[in-house]
């Protein structure tokens, strides 16, 4: 199928109908828990026939492939690596036979469980190789095409795009899983997701599993506001529940079906149905929706940069922007020794300070001798962007360095820049488009600067006919304004204005300069700079590349908006200049002064300031681990003791980031390095801990992945934070039985057992856990958590505690063994 087709289906056809639940099906079918559901389909193959032809009979237009877990990774759990070209090329014969060429067959793909660097140890090239080999397998054995599907991670979502594009040209659908709070386990809220993947080329995007179908609604009215593309949603049948020692789903058919016309409503061009739904519920679905009127997508872009966890729209008419340019050696003698060493700490900082001041994207160069610039621009746009949340422009001139920059960039990038040198449009201009990055329009050509104002004019339009030639939007383009020096040139600022004219009232396009040129050579440089913001503010420009310290610019900019009337810059205005008051107001409280008596400064500050002004608490607090060690021993040296490092700033430091983390300040990228920082720390503390003999130990803590659940990012982190807090934890691993988790629990007198487990198949092994330490008599408490679980549930089999993620997993902790 070409996308084409795929595309010409969705309007001919209506509301597509997707299959429904796979995995709760097999095991009301028998399959058993713990088994790779591959290979045990491959033993019943009777089984899926029979479910798949009964999805096609009920409606579905297109069936998953049951190659879910078939990629190497996941099959390496199992012992069945070696298998991999087998069982997906079985399994997707075994659709193909089910369906008898009435439903489309899909190749089913997904997560792989490790998690990516710089969190986890996978680099992302690795994860693109491994999808490219299922991806591969599945191409040949005949699926129409592919859903990449229950993903939580962007950046693994991209990997197997990409992976998948190149290998073929086959249709991609690509669906999300959500928390409770609209955003993914990493934080991604859906318009991101649809964003970035819309502009890698995928054909369908939406949101599968997570909660119920209602509360499916509004997430993808939300990315109907930015979708270009059709949008799915394949909800559970409701939440499950507790019947006896089985997880049930209550939601009847017809309850399915009617919330599947809201979603409908909302957008989706493309329903169906995942765990706990039925052939009776994607009946009830197909009867329900067929006719309805689906949603358009948008014919029009948004012209929208992206993080993995943040948009940013560019608007003709919108706020002006300002784009960081802190990050670039040029002329940094400190960030050059530190990028030579290294070392990125200061680019952590300059990332950090750049956005609390207000550039809503970060530029970053790495152009400089004595490093290997491609390896330095990789390893400074994994620490970025894990420490802010503004999108990156990526600004270098080798093009091998750019396509490396922008295959790893989790999010939408803005390309630093394309010009009509020959070179530059050759290979840029792909990579754009492959990457969905947008690119600034430099208007120079292979003989340099334009000779006059026709000239610019006749750059920009040649490379952007050859963009829209190649398929990108319009919506794709910046132009830049081309600053020249005003001491040479005393007319470089009107020629400048000119340009910015042209291409907004001409052109419809935005434009982006910068400031800096404009003032060479000249004595108060800030005074040119500023008055040449303001003026080109007025005549349309839409960003400019700019310190985001200097006051006096940055606030002139938030005034122009303003006096512009631009949409609500009354309240950025307002709520900029109440930040810096209230940073004056904190500033004058921390006064430093000398005392004739003294003649020696003295810092004025309550306790809890000091304590959270201090370096080791800044670095946990800013995942600063190039620096901890440094600040650990500084504090040693000043006399302050181990265990006051570990209590008084590296626990005060994580409950800190704790709470940030809880008010959705802080992601889970953050909460990983922050916690990694102090894991340093206190590795290096540790052995210099006083113990005495009469001492009480910490408490022992058991945690484990229960059995038949093969996922533990979630465990992992908890086990993370619970040893940063000096608790004994042994951590079991993960598709651990039961028995040998009550075992361990009472022979190591744990005073917590805490299980996890990711899919609504092996919840129930919890209860098992709860149950087996009663008839054993084992005092540990036993608390819970994971995507599919809840407090209901935990109440339901008696579990002690109920936590939905690592920070508040801490916190119940402590409240447990207070008790």
């Amino acid at each position: 199928m070409t996308k084409a087709e795929f595309a010409r289906l969705i309007k001919e056809k209506g509301p597509i109908i997707l299959d429904g639940a796979t995995g709760t099906n097999l095991m009301e079918a028998g399959m058993p828990i713990g088994v790779c559901p591959e290979q045990w389909v491959m033993e019943h193959p009777e089984v899926l026939l029979k479910m798949q032809r009964e999805y096609v009979e009920a409606g579905s237009h297109i069936v998953y492939a049951p190659t879910f877990t078939g990629n190497r990774i996941k099959l390496e759990e199992y012992g069945l690596q070696d298998r991999l070209v087998e069982i997906n090329s079985t399994l997707v014969k075994l659709s193909k036979q089910a369906v008898e060429g009435k439903a489309l067959v899909a190749g089913d793909m997904t997560m792989t469980g490790q998690q990516l660097f710089p969190m986890g140890e996978l680099m992302f090239e690795e994860l693109v190789e491994v999808y490219k080999e299922q991806a591969g397998v599945l191409a040949e054995a005949g699926v129409d095409l592919f859903v990449v599907e229950t993903m939580m991670s962007l950046q693994e979502c991209r990997a197997a795009v990409l992976a998948i594009r190149e290998v073929c040209d086959l249709p991609i659908m690509v669906t999300l899983t959500y928390n409770e709070d609209g955003r993914t386990l990493f934080g991604t809220p859906p318009e991101t997701a649809v964003v970035v993947l819309q502009s890698l080329g995928v054909d369908a995007i939406g949101v599968n599993c997570s909660t119920g179908p209602m509360e499916m609604v509004p997430l993808v009215e939300t990315m109907a506001e930015y979708s270009t593309v059709p949008l799915i949603a394949k909800p559970n049948a409701g939440l499950p529940e507790l019947e006896g020692k089985k997880t049930v789903y209550r939601m009847t058919p017809e309850e399915f079906a009617e919330a599947g016309v809201a979603l409908v409503k909302a957008g989706a061009a493309i329903v169906g149905g995942c765990c706990g739904t039925t052939k009776e519920h994607i009946r009830a679905l197909a009867d329900a929706v067929r006719g309805m009127k689906i949603h358009k997508p948008l014919d029009k872009h948004r012209r929208i940069l992206a993080s993995e966890r943040q948009n940013v729209e560019i608007t003709l008419d919108g706020g002006f922007i300002v784009v960081g340019e802190r990050i670039n050696p040029t002329g940094k003698k400190k960030l050059q020794a530190e990028l030579r060493e290294g070392k990125l700490d200061l680019v952590r900082e300059m990332a950090m300070a750049q956005e609390e001041n207000g550039a809503r994207i970060l530029d970053i160069n790495m152009g400089m001798n004595g490093i290997d610039e491609k390896e330095m621009m990789k390893q400074v746009i994994y620490e970025v962007s894990s420490t802010v949340d503004c999108p990156l422009c990526i600004d270098t001139s080798h093009i091998d360095v750019m396509e490396e920059a922008l295959r790893i960039y989790p999010g939408r990038a803005l390309i630093n820049s394309i010009s009509l040198e020959s070179e530059k449009i050759e290979k840029m201009l792909p990579i754009a488009k492959k990457y969905g990055a947008m690119f600034v329009l430099l208007p120079l050509s292979d003989e340099g600067l334009p000779k006059d104002a026709e000239d610019k004019k006749r750059i920009i339009e040649t490379v952007y006919d050859r963009a829209m030639k190649m398929g990108m939007a319009h919506e794709d383009i910046v132009v830049d304004g081309l600053v020249a020096t005003i001491g040479a040139n005393p007319e470089a600022a009107k020629e400048c204005y000119d340009t910015i004219a042209y291409c907004k009232d001409e052109r419809l396009l935005p434009t982006i300069c910068g400031l800096s040129n404009i003032s060479f050579g000249l004595p108060e440089r800030m005074y040119v700079n500023t008055a040449f913001l303001i003026m080109a503010i007025c005549k349309g420009l839409t960003m400019a590349i700019a310190n985001p310290s200097q006051e006096l610019l940055m606030n002139a900019a938030f005034a122009s908006d303003m006096l512009l009337n631009r949409p609500d810059s009354d309240i950025r205005y307002i709520e900029r200049m109440n930040r810096l008051a209230e940073q004056k107001a904190e500033y004058e409280t921390v006064v430093v002064k000398k005392t004739p008596a003294e003649g020696a400064e003295k810092k004025e500050s309550s306790g809890s300031d000091s304590i959270k002004d201090h370096p080791i608490f800044v670095a946990v607090l800013k995942g600063s681990k190039g620096t901890i060690l440094d600040e650990v021993k500084k504090a040693l040296d000043d006399g302050i003791k181990p265990d006051a490092i570990i209590n008084d700033y590296l626990i005060a430091a994580i409950n800190e980031v704790g709470d940030l983390f809880d008010k959705k300040k802080y992601f889970l990228p953050q909460l990983i390095g922050s916690a990694n920082t102090m894991k340093k720390a206190i590795d290096y503390l540790e052995p210099m801990l006083e113990r005495r003999e009469d001492a009480g130990q910490m408490p022992t803590l058991v945690i484990a992945t229960v059995e038949g659940d093969i996922h533990d990012i979630g465990k992992n982190l908890v086990v993370l934070m619970l040893k940063n807090y000096g608790y004994n934890v042994i951590d079991m691993g993960k598709d651990v039985p039961c028995e040998d988790i009550v075992d361990t629990a009472i022979r190591e007198d744990a005073a917590i057992i805490g299980l996890s487990a990711l899919m609504t198949t092996t919840m129930m092994r919890m209860q098992d856990v709860v149950e087996l330490c009663k008839e054993k008599g084992c005092k540990s408490k036993v608390i819970i958590g994971g995507a599919c679980i809840t407090q209901s549930f935990a109440d339901e089999i008696g579990a002690d505690g109920y936590s939905k993620d690592a920070a508040e997993c801490v916190k119940l902790v402590e409240r447990l063994l207070a008790d």
